[in-house]
């Protein structure tokens, strides 16, 4: 039922990289023209740079985000998910009977963090494994890379405090249709058994 989607706390992870994919820009030029400078981008001295980022959210809004030093590991993972999983939760209005979703990524489901997770008592969302189109949360960092590339950040620093603004600026209305839509969704993935959906 609905009521049950709109009390699930979605989370993922996402490298944002400061002149990434998102950064890509085409020009149409005449022929023997491709290299005049107002046909070219310049290119970064010293290279992109990006972040990691976990974040969180629900049919009634975006929860907390918050950037991965370095690699993460099973340790980091817990200790990301004690500082914002239940301030998320409390923020969000998720009640008593919320549900965590996380994928299998190995640092997700290492013995540590299953451990972690049991004395914590969360009610744990059964995820398929390989299945990163039936996350709604994908949709919302495609949302977030836009929105941090328009603004063109021009360092790290600046990539990071853009994406902390752009996911409170998320709408709720865009969060609650994403979670409204995730029957749908199941049923696509269902009928296709496990291929790539248009989600």
């Amino acid at each position: 039922p609905q009521k049950f989607w709109d009390s699930v706390l979605w989370t993922d992870e996402t490298k944002l990289e400061l002149f990434g994919p998102m950064d890509q820009r085409y020009v149409w030029r005449r022929k023997n023209k491709a290299y005049e400078e107002k046909n070219t981008l310049p290119t970064v001295k010293h290279g992109g740079g990006s972040i990691m980022l976990w974040g969180c959210f629900a049919s009634a809004g975006t929860g907390k985000l918050q950037r991965v030093q370095g690699t993460m590991n099973s340790l980091q993972y817990q200790e990301i998910l004690d500082d914002n999983v239940m301030q998320s939760v409390t923020n969000l209005r998720l009640g008593r009977r919320w549900t965590f979703q996380q994928d299998n990524d190995p640092k997700h489901t290492s013995k540590s963090t299953r451990a972690w997770l049991q004395i914590k008592g969360w009610n744990i969302l059964k995820w398929p494994s390989q299945s990163p189109d039936l996350n709604p949360i994908e949709n919302l960092w495609w949302d977030l890379k836009k929105a941090v590339a328009v603004r063109k950040p021009k360092n790290v620093t600046e990539l990071e405090a853009f994406a902390h603004d752009e996911w409170a600026k998320i709408p709720v209305d865009r969060c609650k249709t994403l979670v409204s839509s995730y029957a749908s969704r199941l049923k696509a993935v269902i009928t296709v058994k496990g291929c790539c959906t248009k989600y």
